[in-house]
């Protein structure tokens, strides 16, 4: 799974560590130019430290190769995305479907870059779709609540968002995400409850400051 793959280049490291990591990758794939593996390896260090043109040349190589290789199309369409050739994205993730129908990555990759590129009906049927495939993935309602809030359908969002935190309730991000909507419209109640389960799940006071001064003004 293509996925995966990207997750083994996403764990927690210095920038010494990554570039120390894509320096031996590099020095393997001199050795053995025509290994896809290899390849694949050293443009997960390359997306890692953000050289997006780097990346983009060696996963043509890869796909020159093997037109169909998942994990080099899921790569590139990601590597696309990040520099903005958004019809380019949208051809690999198109083609990572025909491949592999109805996986989630590519679904929901394509959505949210659908979203990003102002195809806005496109996205939005196409996150519909991912929920109701996938009902019990918090990502998927989130992500759909992350489209409805960036269109400020807030109540809709606010409830995909509590859909979201019902299936992943440690989840900070879906919290957040409810305080602000709630703290916009003006539900200082929710609001509160949503800065307690904050609290709760070990948020500094610090980084709640903002929310606070903003509930305070709403309760005046």
């Amino acid at each position: 799974m293509a996925a995966m793959l990207l997750s083994m280049t996403m764990q927690a490291q210095t920038p010494q560590d990554l570039r120390d990591s894509l320096s031996k990758a590099t020095n393997e794939l001199a050795y053995h130019p025509d290994s896809i593996s290899l390849r694949l390896k050293k443009a997960g260090w390359n997306i890692r430290l953000q050289q997006w043109e780097y990346a983009k040349d060696d996963l043509d190589k890869v796909l020159y190769q093997n037109p169909k290789n998942i994990a080099g199309l899921f790569y590139r369409a990601f590597v696309n995305d990040k520099l903005m050739r958004f019809n380019f994205a949208r051809l690999d993730y198109q083609n990572l479907l025909v491949l592999i129908p109805g996986n989630f990555e590519a679904q929901l990759g394509l959505s949210l870059l659908n979203q990003k590129d102002k195809h806005y009906t496109e996205a939005y049927d196409g996150i519909n779709m991912l929920v109701e495939q996938y009902p019990d993935s918090a990502e998927a309602w989130a992500a759909r609540a992350g489209i409805e809030k960036e269109r400020n359908m807030l109540e809709t969002a606010v409830y995909d968002y509590s859909k979201a935190h019902e299936l992943d309730s440690k989840n900070i991000d879906y919290i957040t995400n409810m305080l602000d909507i709630h703290i916009t419209l003006k539900e200082s109640e929710a609001a509160l409850d949503d800065i307690n389960k904050l609290t709760k799940l070990g948020v500094k006071p610090g980084a709640l400051r903002e929310f606070r001064d903003r509930l305070k003004k709403i309760k005046k």
